[in-house]
């Protein structure tokens, strides 16, 4: 069994080198031209100097004298030998390290965009970390091979034209050849063979490391307000050691093996002296053959580990692979299409919901997914804003994910102005509806980076006109360096609720026809909250400013009582629509909620405010007054 899952590694990395060849095959050849020439010279370097020893330096002994014709052409040749080498080194280590580096960089840029086109729920189901080590040690340990398979084709073909040479030589002596050449690719493909487990699970442990690294970071709150950081160290000390553990491995067969590998050529060497005496002895061989013979040995001894360093990374290269291919062939991708939405129509959008469902996929695939919106119908007309109100887990933000296509419905459709957004570009869909989530995310740039995203055509005066109308103006004008003032990372510098105005304001700068809010204000201050909403309606038709339809998952009475209908969700289906105080008088489930959000508030809000937090230098945040 292990002898058959070494040939299948063995088999899947030789197809893993061979996908790289052909990817690039011109820098390949170069590559390979290179190192051929440098074998070519290696052997010819060989009997080079078996020429100047038989026909030079031992001639020169036996007369006393040394003829400066011979010595002048014996220098030119080596000489002439030795720049042709360095051409052939040249040209190998340069074609490899661009070939491997441009592989490498080619890959990293199909997993990120593999990563981009594939739906919210196939990232759900994988940890952030393993992710980042699939883009990067993954892809790396992918074509790490590639660096010395190069060497390893041109040593393949210097073995054959050594080979060759020693049977034109001496048969006894080509025949130590055919002893050594082999038992020296037999011991490379014994310590593929045992290697591979190794570095299979190396590379496993690699990504669990990142992964509980990228969660105890991300986590970093939770950690140290639950006095969790001496657990979070062990469980990251235990499987760091793992790795370690696993890293030794290697490097234990790698010092077994190397040894072997470093002596069987001077054994080799040995060995021809020891035949090559006896054969001049018998006549068989001249001097210069012999010397020949014996320094060819010598000089093969470095270039034939490059075949060892090609199957000893196999294992690492398949496992690298494996992992990066299951990331290139994940299915569930969202292609837009080809339907655009008039660019410069400056009037808001309609949405509409018909009959939509949709459940998240599980976790392991053989499991059915549970539904979490069912035969869900509403419409927010154009200029209109739709407050969505419902208890936790009723599907308010699956809603508000489906308005903007980070997911798609199992059934029914999502329209934008009559159009299904399924059919839409992606440019189309991006540039007429945004979303601003719970949870703001902030880039560790620039105030103004944040809100332009580089996008062309928002300039600091449509800069500053979102942020008035995300009421952010102010404490943006307070900033040290004001538009210029880097926040930090996930803006660290700023309080909660002022990033959320932050990332509120992103999304007004690019002029959306459709605004959707999932619980977008919830950190701040309810009277901040209700001055931002009633700004966006009272703008609407203003010059400059944005004219859109907004559908907002809203918890507090102020919010929910200034939209124009509100849709009240119960476990995934519309139960009740209406006005606020309509709902409130009639569906006595939606009296409840709403009574208990505004006593929660009233409780929560008794003895503090919101809206200004300040951050401490750990990157924790306490509510101070305002």
């Amino acid at each position: 069994m292990a002898s058959k899952a070494s040939r299948d590694v063995l088999g899947r990395g030789l197809a893993v080198l061979g996908r790289a060849i052909r990817e690039q095959p011109r820098i390949f050849a170069v590559a390979v031209t290179g190192s051929v020439l440098f074998g070519a010279m290696t052997v010819a370097s060989a009997f080079v100097v078996g020429a100047v020893v038989g026909d030079v330096v031992v001639p020169a002994i036996e007369r006393g004298s040394v003829g400066v014709g011979a010595l002048a052409l014996a220098a030119v040749a080596l000489f002439g030998i030795s720049v042709l080498r360095v051409v052939g080194i040249f040209g190998r280590r340069l074609g490899a390290g661009y070939m491997q580096y441009r592989l490498q960089a080619a890959y990293r840029r199909r997993v990120t965009r593999r990563y981009l086109e594939l739906p919210l729920s196939w990232h759900h189901r994988n940890a952030t970390g393993t992710l980042l080590s699939n883009a990067n040690s993954d892809v790396e340990a992918a074509w790490h091979p590639i660096a010395p398979l190069p060497f390893a084709v041109g040593t393949l073909v210097m073995l054959v034209g050594a080979v060759a040479s020693l049977f034109a030589t001496d048969w006894a002596l080509a025949l130590v050849g055919l002893g050594v050449f082999p038992a020296l690719f037999a011991l490379n493909v014994a310590y593929s063979r045992r290697m591979a487990p190794r570095q299979a699970r190396a590379q496993r442990l690699r990504a669990e490391v990142s992964g509980i690294a990228h969660e105890s970071f991300d986590g970093a709150l939770v950690v140290k307000t639950m006095g969790r950081e001496a657990q979070e160290t062990d469980r990251f000390a235990a499987r760091a050691g793992e790795l370690r553990d696993a890293l030794v491995s290697v490097g234990r067969l790698r010092g077994v093996f190397d040894p072997v590998l470093e002596t069987l050529p001077s054994l080799g060497t040995l060995a021809v002296l020891v035949v090559g005496t006896f054969r001049l002895r018998q006549g068989a061989i001249s001097v210069t053959e012999l010397v020949s013979v014996a320094f060819l040995f010598t000089v093969l001894a470095f270039p034939v580990r490059a075949i060892g360093w090609v199957l000893a990374e196999l294992p690492r290269s398949v496992a690298g692979w494996d992992r990066v291919r299951r990331v290139l062939d994940a299915t569930g991708e969202m292609p837009y299409g080809d339907v655009t939405l008039d660019a410069a129509d400056p009037r808001p959008a309609t949405l509409t919901f018909s009959g939509v469902r949709f459940g998240y996929e599980p976790a392991e695939a053989h499991l059915p997914g549970a539904e979490v919106l069912g035969e869900v119908s509403f419409t927010v007309p154009a200029g209109k804003t739709v407050a969505l109100v419902g208890p936790t887990g009723a599907g308010k933000s699956t809603v508000a994910a489906l308005a903007v296509r980070l997911v798609d419905p199992r059934a029914g459709t999502v329209t934008l102005d009559g159009v299904d957004v399924r059919r839409l570009t992606a440019a189309s869909l991006a540039g007429t509806a945004a979303l601003v989530a719970q949870v703001p995310f902030v880039f560790d740039d620039t105030v103004r980076a944040n809100i332009t995203l580089d996008r062309p055509g928002v300039g600091d005066d449509d800069v500053w006109a979102a942020l008035r109308l995300a009421e952010a103006d102010g404490f943006v004008a307070a900033l040290p360096d004001g538009l210029d003032t880097m926040v930090g990372e996930r803006g660290t510098s700023l309080s909660g609720g002022q990033r959320q105005r932050l990332t509120l304001a992103r999304a007004l700068a690019g002029r959306p026809r459709l605004l959707v809010l999932d619980d977008a204000t919830s950190a701040v201050d309810p009277r901040v909250e209700a001055a931002i909403l009633a700004g966006l309606r009272s703008s609407a038709g203003e010059p400059g400013a944005p004219a859109a339809s907004i559908l907002v998952v809203a918890y507090r009475r102020a919010t929910i009582a200034l939209a124009d209908e509100v849709v009240y969700l119960e476990q995934g289906r519309v139960v009740a629509r209406g006005t606020h105080a309509e709902l409130l008088a009639t569906v006595p489930g939606y009296a409840d909620l709403v009574t208990a959000y505004e006593q929660a508030e009233v409780d929560h809000t008794k003895d503090e405010t919101y809206d200004e937090v300040a951050p401490l230098s750990s990157g924790l945040e306490i509510e101070v007054d305002r």
